[in-house]
């Protein structure tokens, strides 16, 4: 059996430690929140160490950009994806964002609804890079919307209801952090409800 480098699981480690602590931060005071100072006194790692695993502040940015979405691949798409396509995962995704943004899986909300303000209007690979997760995700509604319309469960234009429906997880998020309100969540899916009750076909079971 091949022997493991001790230091590359210890590399290993330290990064993924960095990281689950750099989204958190970033998900309450953005990315230029961000800097390896911080994180080497909040975690006890010498900078010199950081450096190794992140070699400017940009490159920081983007590697907590990716792992927020690998967390956000976990707590929002898997658990809808276990649903059979059509209106039943539809609701899912809608479900599976509404409990990812009110249980806080980063305290500061939605780290992307977070971060993506932070940087609408900049330039820069970090711009770039939160371009390609939201063009990824508005996709994904959509292809999910679509799958339903192609079963015909529902009888809607897919790019615009998915933008509806994404327009009201972000809205749940954006008034619970400000006003402190968990009922904006449940203000959502009642919105989401009727969306999409207005647009499905005759003889469909609702899944709620």
């Amino acid at each position: 059996m091949e022997k493991v480098d001790g230091r590359l699981v210890r590399g290993d480690q330290t990064r993924r430690a960095v990281l689950r602590r750099s989204v958190d931060i970033a998900s309450v005071d953005g990315l230029e929140g961000l800097s390896i100072g911080r994180l080497a006194t909040e975690l006890g790692i010498s900078k010199s160490g950081l450096f190794a695993h992140f070699g400017s502040k940009e490159e920081l940015q983007l590697a907590t950009i990716r792992a927020a979405r690998r967390i956000y691949a976990d707590e929002v798409v898997t658990p809808a994806f276990e649903v059979e396509p059509g209106l039943g995962r539809v609701w899912a995704i809608s479900e599976s964002w509404l409990d990812y943004s009110s249980s806080r899986v980063f305290p500061g909300g939605c780290f992307f609804q977070k971060v993506s303000h932070e940087y609408a209007g900049r330039d820069g690979a970090v711009h770039d890079a939160l371009i390609d997760v939201h063009v990824e995700w508005m996709t994904l509604i959509e292809e999910t919307v679509q799958a339903a319309v192609d079963s015909g469960e529902i009888d809607a234009d897919a790019n615009q209801l998915a933008f509806d429906l994404n327009a009201y997880y972000e809205a749940a998020n954006f008034a619970s952090i400000l006003h402190d309100d968990g009922k904006a969540y449940d203000r959502a899916r009642q919105a989401i409800r009727s969306r999409l009750e207005s647009v499905v076909v005759a003889g469909t079971t609702l899944p709620w």
